[in-house]
């Protein structure tokens, strides 16, 4: 019988198959895997009320109480990490390496924002000689979450962590194309001895079950990672109730090859900054930008190499990309190459299906030669393997190339040298510039966009002060004067 995955309310999954339900499918085999029990608005609400019940427990604890949580879920997650990431990889075809370090990284999420919270401090305020005035931080209150589909156990951990260590209790919605990981991660968090209510799960579409959360009263703020047209709607949705939002969205980042790259080490990272995670990750280094000096010798190097790329069945130990997440996404990154040949791009690599994988959402990964930033395949994201390749003449060029979109999440740049690194990192406009490493997150450091890309920032302080509320409290030292009213 095939699996019904349903709500996770209180700690208990909701009963009954009653509903709309919707097919999740294995993206390599385009098999069923498993059903979901779309959460209605009247489900929603149970969630979010749950929520609210188990606010007052859970922010009353003391931080070290908290913690010792968290500590736990961390430890839980590692002992479990073969079966997530088993299941992760099953549900979206990322590879099974891969999804290793996504296990990983959420376990670390909660070790790393419990020491967060252990270190928050306070402030006071004496230079008022007749007043000590102090700030505190309290926990803001109920958060929905939403989680995306193409990393759902990194990201939707780096969430919910983000939101329980300061106390705030939440409502999480995963895609309802990647649930089965995501569901299973909440069941082993309360198994770590995590409290009924602190973290409640619901499955739905957005414009069903997501619509419905953003909407409720209960809501105190929202937190999504997704596309920019989502994190639109979200937002017009949240504003309605004046609910503070948390956004991490699209990416169209540069890759800068300077002239004086270590070419080698500058066409690892280039691969991997646009085809690891199947190319679906919105920090994707998807503008690649060489300078004409090496562009020969460095797109000759590099087609050879996304063509050597092994890709097949994620579970597989030699496997190095998987297939796309599901058909109509498949069938969107595919449009862009007549989109890239009908503005004069030239195709230089990719778009068929894989010899030998006849079921599957799986392609070739791509790569062309673009003739202007300007163009669509160069403005709009793609979200896939889909490398577009410009060329530059001088670091200025490139720079303003880079800044020339709507987004700005991160950047890479590859050079040995210091001026120019130093010089990218100052000039252009994205969240997060890395230079000479394919992409790494440092928790305690702000991560987020500019422009499109987003709104706020995940990290140690940013997400302290977007999680918690600042309260000031002031006390005379001494009687104070004060006119007195009503007297005759």
């Amino acid at each position: 019988m095939t699996e019904i995955v349903t709500s996770l309310i209180d700690g208990v999954a909701v009963g009954g198959t009653d509903g709309t339900l919707l097919p999740a499918l294995n993206p390599t085999t385009e098999e069923l895997l498993c059903q979901l029990r779309e959460a209605d608005a009247d489900e929603v609400g149970q969630a979010a009320d749950a929520a609210r019940a188990a606010f007052a427990g859970w922010a009353g604890l003391a931080t070290d109480r908290r913690n010792d949580v968290l500590y736990a879920i961390h430890d839980t997650l590692l002992v479990h990490a073969d079966e997530l990431a088993t299941l992760e990889a099953r549900t979206t075809g990322l590879t099974l390496t891969s999804v290793r370090g996504h296990v990983a990284r959420a376990a670390a999420s909660f070790r790393s924002f419990a020491e967060i919270a252990s270190g928050l401090a306070g402030e006071t305020y004496s230079q008022n000689a007749d007043y000590l005035t102090y700030v505190t931080r309290e926990p803001k209150g109920v958060a929905a979450l939403i989680a995306p589909w193409n990393a759902p156990l990194a990201l939707a951990s780096m969430r919910v962590a983000t939101c329980i260590a300061f106390g705030n209790t939440c409502v999480l919605k995963p895609s309802e194309y990647t649930p089965q990981s995501v569901c299973r991660m909440v069941e082993l968090m309360h198994e770590a001895g995590l409290p009924k209510g602190v973290v409640n799960v619901i499955n739905g579409r957005g414009h069903i079950t997501g619509e419905a959360l953003i909407a409720h009263k209960q809501i105190d703020m929202v937190g999504f990672t997704g596309g920019s047209e989502t994190g639109r709607a979200i937002m017009a949705t949240a504003a309605r109730n004046l609910t503070p939002t948390i956004l991490e969205l699209g990416g169209k980042s540069a890759a800068i090859i300077a002239g004086d790259a270590d070419i080698e080490r500058a066409i690892d990272g280039a691969l991997l900054g646009i085809y690891s995670s199947n190319g679906q990750q919105c920090l994707g280094g998807s503008r690649i930008l060489v300078h004409r000096s090496i562009a020969d010798q460095f797109i000759a190097r590099f087609v050879e190499r996304t063509k050597a790329i092994r890709i097949g069945d994620p579970l597989a130990a030699t496997t190095e990309m998987g297939p796309i997440l599901f058909e109509r996404h498949r069938d969107r990154i595919l449009s862009y190459i007549d989109i890239a040949t009908a503005e004069g791009a030239e195709l230089l690599t990719g778009g068929g299906r894989p010899a030998g994988l006849e079921r599957g959402f799986f392609v070739e990964p791509i790569a062309v030669l673009a003739k202007s930033n300007a163009t669509r395949v160069c403005q709009e994201e793609i979200f896939g393997p889909f490398a577009t390749i410009l060329i530059f003449d001088e670091i200025d060029e490139a720079i303003t190339i880079a800044n020339a979109s709507d987004f700005g999440l991160v950047a890479y740049v590859w050079t040995t040298s210091l001026a120019t690194a130093m010089r990218c990192s100052r000039t252009i406009r994205a969240g997060t510039i890395w230079i000479n490493t394919p992409m790494m997150r440092e928790l305690r450091a702000p991560f987020g966009g500019y422009k499109a890309s987003g709104i706020g920032r995940d990290g140690a302080t940013s997400s302290a002060d977007f999680f918690t509320e600042l309260k000031t409290t002031s006390i005379p030292v001494g009687d104070i004067a004060m006119a007195r009213m009503g007297l005759a």
